[in-house]
């Protein structure tokens, strides 16, 4: 599971907007800004969050931590 920090965190490495990164997961932009106002793992379908977690990462993000220790996001280097 990714956290609502990530998810804000991710958008911002990739410079997108909530608008941006709702074209791109084909998930409403009112469910993005919903789950990015919550504490932790967002309060959502399992569905949801690995559309977003997938498109974020077809885009160059990497996802570290777990939602309980250390959580966080980097690109993925280049190879």
């Amino acid at each position: 599971m990714i956290t609502s920090d990530q998810i804000r965190a991710a958008r911002a490495l990739l410079r997108w907007s909530a608008d941006d990164l709702a074209a791109a997961s084909k998930i409403g932009v009112a469910t993005i800004r919903r789950f990015e106002m919550q504490e932790g793992v967002p309060a959502g379908t399992v569905r949801i969050l690995d559309a977003l977690k997938s498109t974020l990462e077809a885009a160059g993000v990497e996802f570290i931590g777990s939602p309980d220790d250390a959580s966080g996001v980097r690109i993925r280097p280049k190879k």
